[in-house]
């Protein structure tokens, strides 16, 4: 049995980045950029005003002059016209480029607009703009052409799609998604439209897991083997060569019908260990496959499931989307609720998670009833680890926490 950091060590040394794909801009969010983004041109790309008003110069205003007779208005998306009359000035709306020769936007809350009876519009400056470049958003300010805008690695969210379209990013280079097959096992496991007998159960972790990859930035494939190790050989070896990754639940502990080590190195896989000083969790299996997969061979118990996932498969996933794998440390949380765990185990406590006045991270204790219970995962935000060599926790105390979930998707939020 090794040490969870040993077993997290081996885990992160199987990570390998996944080849680019070229994808539509309307595909990539939600996916990892592969090669950065630049800016094409300075942003903003022109001198923009930023009020509906006018455009003048501001040394009129600074040598006192309040009457403006307005020589056009110019609306975004125009090409800007030069302003004839120093003296005059342009009614302008917001977005519009800034005519030649003003420097300075008052905005019409500042002013107050007449037509004279000769059919011009005159303003009248109640509020002189304080300097040049007022209400004027300078061509560059924000980046300047040939910037770097995205570096490879970034996670394309709605604002990293904007950018990408400003500078005209019909395509956009980004890591291959994950191919994931996700098997449960067990003879005890029903599919999830029958009705189970009382004896049985439906294949809820199978599906938890294929949310979770499929969260990660993966494709997952459901797939179920009975505890049968005819049906394991026959059904092993095409997911071992044909998925990046295989994430299977159940049947690797040590019970008579926990077939799955036996196949799993029968079908050539590697073992590179089995059974981890943890718990919940603690028969995890992991290998690899010469043919390309990574398997990660979870124990069936719904909460060492998803510990274990989140533990290990999930920050794997990110990592081969990256360019080069990075594996980002988890969260400090203050520890809410003094605890004691007395086993000399590395322990993954359940907890939720708020801050607090001064912006810290509480976690606060759920209460579960062991491995089994799946209901316990529902108020529960992450979990805390609690380091193996010591057995007396006390609130106030700062430990590393895993998060599955964001406090905002709560339903409370």
């Amino acid at each position: 049995m090794i040490s969870v950091d040993e077993a997290t060590r081996r885990v992160q040394a199987t990570a390998t980045p996944l080849p680019a794909e070229t994808v539509l801009l309307t595909q990539a969010a939600g996916r990892v950029l592969r090669e950065a983004v630049y800016a094409d041109r300075p942003f903003p790309p022109f001198d923009r005003v930023t009020m509906d008003g006018i455009a003048l110069r501001y040394e009129a205003t600074a040598a006192g002059q309040t009457q403006f007779v307005l020589e056009s208005t110019q609306f975004a998306g125009q090409p800007p016209a030069a302003l004839r009359d120093a003296a005059a000035a342009v009614e302008i709306m917001t977005g519009a480029v800034l005519p030649p020769g003003t420097d300075a936007v008052v905005r019409y809350e500042d002013l107050r607009i007449e037509e004279l009876p000769d059919g011009r519009r005159l303003a009248t400056v109640l509020a002189p703009p304080p300097a040049a470049g007022h209400n004027v958003h300078r061509q560059g300010s924000d980046q300047a052409a040939g910037a770097l805008l995205l570096p490879a690695g970034t996670l394309l969210g709605p604002a990293e799609i904007a950018v990408a379209a400003t500078v005209g990013a019909v395509t956009l280079a980004v890591a291959r998604r994950p191919r994931v097959a996700v098997v449960s096992t067990g003879d005890e496991l029903v599919d999830i439209a029958d009705e189970p007998a009382p004896h049985q159960i439906r294949r809820s972790n199978a599906y938890m897991l294929l949310a979770a990859v499929q969260q990660a930035g993966a494709e997952g494939q459901l797939f179920h083997f009975d505890d049968d190790p005819a049906a394991l050989a026959a059904g092993l070896p095409p997911l071992l060569t044909g998925y990046d990754a295989v994430l299977l639940s159940g049947g690797v502990s040590m019970g008579k019908a926990d077939y799955l080590p036996q196949a799993l190195q029968a079908a050539g896989a590697e073992q590179l260990f089995h059974q981890v000083q943890q718990r919940p969790g603690k028969p995890f299996w992991f290998g690899r496959h010469p043919g390309g997969a990574v398997v990660f061979a979870l124990p069936g118990n719904p909460v060492s499931t998803f510990i274990n996932y989140y533990r290990y498969a999930a920050p794997w996933l990110r990592a081969v989307q990256l360019p080069a794998p990075q594996f980002a440390p988890p969260a400090p949380a203050v520890l809410a609720a003094d605890v004691t765990f007395r086993p000399a185990l590395t322990h993954f406590l359940l907890v939720s998670l708020r801050p607090d006045a001064t912006g810290r991270l509480l976690a606060t204790p759920e209460r579960a009833h062991g491995s089994g219970d799946m209901a316990s995962l529902l108020p529960s935000d992450g979990f805390v680890e609690l380091p193996a060599e010591r057995t007396e926790f006390r609130a106030g105390e700062v430990l590393p926490v895993w998060r599955f979930r964001n406090v905002t998707t709560r339903s409370d939020f």
